[in-house]
């Protein structure tokens, strides 16, 4: 099986940025079973709506996750308690919309997607070990041990992430980290057979301040002032990362970040 995962999609130039790459990529390495992003940046920076969420299905993708930010448009809750294909992170309380895990299918082929939210520099919430614990048992109980599992570790201390894909490997086919927009460079096979890096990127406008245009972010630094944000549009590019998994086992066989620059909006390629 072979997995498209994008980090962060940002803003509305991370939507078009999305919509830019995911056909050359397609065709670059000859489709994929699934294509799952990170949507809880996609609405002006901050959330997610129905409009949006369709526009992805739209596009060809086949899960989204989220992280902290998919509470801010309160909106959006409904989708959350409606739709198996969006989750937000698992470890918040049951009470809260929606759910963290879920079963992606796509023909005869099936996906476990498995969304937690860190605890480290994070807004308190229960322990991701804990909870992975319990939905993994829940899954494998009802779907056998073969079965593929990408988790999305949306969390901001690398060595939170690095040690719960320890605690996971060979448990899960991928752990993915997102939150920090930043691509790391740490990609590889843990002894299990599970794929790690510690952030997958963010989709969007590279040439600011994690998506944001530098100067509505540099008064915060200078002043401690609070500021609004504005989106950046520089420099829009897709990053991800391209799992593929061995079918008997579930488990991974190989990782490969991406990186793919795309036309700024308006110009021709």
């Amino acid at each position: 099986m072979r997995i498209l995962f994008s980090g962060d999609v940002a803003w509305n130039i991370g939507r078009y940025a999305l919509a830019q790459a995911l056909p050359v990529l397609k065709k670059e390495w000859g489709g994929f079973d699934f294509t799952v992003i990170n949507c809880e940046n996609a609405a002006g920076g901050k959330g997610m709506t129905e409009k949006i969420f369709n526009e992805f299905l739209d596009l060809g993708v086949d899960g989204m996750t989220s992280g902290n930010h998919i509470w801010d448009k309160n909106g959006f809750y409904p989708v959350l308690d409606a739709e198996t294909r969006v989750l937000r992170p698992a470890n918040y309380p049951a009470s809260c919309p929606g759910r963290g895990c879920t079963v992606l299918e796509r023909g005869e082929k099936r996906l476990g997607l498995l969304n937690l939210e860190g605890q480290v520099f994070m807004p308190p919430i229960d322990s991701p070990f804990l909870c992975a614990d319990a939905e993994l048992e829940a899954l494998r109980g009802k779907e056998g041990t073969a079965l593929p599992v990408l988790v999305d570790f949306h969390a901001e201390a690398t060595s939170e992430k690095k040690a719960l894909a320890c605690y996971l490997d060979g448990r899960v086919s991928a752990v993915l980290g997102t939150h920090t927009h930043v691509q790391t460079a740490d990609e590889q096979i843990l002894p299990g057979g599970t794929a790690y890096l510690s952030d997958a990127g963010m989709t969007g406008g590279q040439g600011g301040i994690l998506g944001v245009h530098q100067d509505s972010v540099l008064p915060r630094f200078l002043t401690g002032l609070p500021a609004r944000f504005e989106m950046c549009e520089e420099n829009p590019a897709f990053n991800g990362v391209v799992i593929e998994t061995d079918d008997a086992t579930g488990l991974a066989e190989k990782i490969t970040r991406v990186q793919l620059p795309v036309a700024p909006r308006g110009q021709k390629e």
